[in-house]
């Protein structure tokens, strides 16, 4: 019988106190040790649940003090969640089970659900430079039905079983920190946005799964500022990431 892997959570807060008086009473009763991330004034709340602190002196981008926090924890798995995601009570044990009987899945993740227990299309595909131009330029709203677009999201399926999928929403996953010790971590240079794909694109070159547990659910607001309007910082930010990722990985643009 396999033994039972020590789980960690990472959470970041830039700001976030609030959305953390949810999220760290549902996580932290799933994991061995949390570490919080207060990567601005104003992020800790009253209660932090036994979880330790690193506060930081100037903020940081978010794959950046995603690296911080694996190097102060010691589990197997790794458990990141937004400050705005509360993982049902049995959501870290279903990854973790599914883990623990996948040897190579090295990111898990799980169904997502809108606050108002809306689907969340968190199953995506590998970017491409037709599905970057439409999702990211008006564009989209003169083609919001187009197949390229509707196949990204993956709109059309609902698995109920756990599904391979390239990569997943980074709201909550699951991380194996064998994958993590091989690939190097997360790509600090994204400030937001971006580092996920980037991160599942060097798991998957390196013989690392990806999967879909939807058995596992994960309540998470998710805002999608960049879907909802094109010209702001945050778009700013995407682009950068999109040129970033290109610059990196070519090869995923033309498929």
């Amino acid at each position: 019988m396999a033994t039972a892997s020590r789980i960690s959570g990472v959470v970041v807060s830039h700001g976030h106190a609030r959305e953390l008086e949810d999220a760290l009473p549902a996580l932290a009763p799933q994991v061995d040790e949390l570490v919080v991330v207060s990567n601005l004034p104003g992020s800790l709340p009253p209660d932090l649940h036994g979880a330790r602190v690193i506060e930081n002196e100037r903020p940081r981008s978010y794959a950046a003090n995603l690296n911080a926090a694996f190097a102060r924890t010691s589990g197997d798995l790794i458990a990141i969640c937004n400050p705005d995601a509360v993982p049902a009570p049995d959501a870290v044990r279903i990854l973790a089970d599914f883990m623990q009987s996948t040897p190579r899945c090295g990111i898990a993740g799980p169904q997502m659900l809108d606050p108002d227990g809306e689907w969340q299309p968190s199953r995506r595909r590998f970017p491409t430079v037709t599905g970057t131009l439409v999702r990211r330029t008006p564009l989209r709203r003169a083609f919001p039905p187009l197949e390229r677009q509707r196949a990204h999201y993956l709109l059309d399926e609902r698995p109920t079983e756990p599904v391979e999928t390239d990569w997943m929403l980074g709201g909550f996953l699951l991380l194996r920190r064998t994958m993590l010790d091989e690939i190097g971590g997360y790509d600090a240079a994204f400030r937001m946005y971006g580092e996920e794909i980037d991160f599942s694109y060097r798991a998957a070159k390196a013989g690392w799964e990806r999967w879909y547990v939807p058995d596992a659910v994960v309540t998470h607001r998710w805002d999608a500022f960049t879907d909802k309007r094109f010209w702001t910082r945050r778009t700013l930010w995407h682009w950068r990431s999109i040129l970033r990722y290109a610059r990196k990985h070519p090869e995923t643009l033309v498929s």
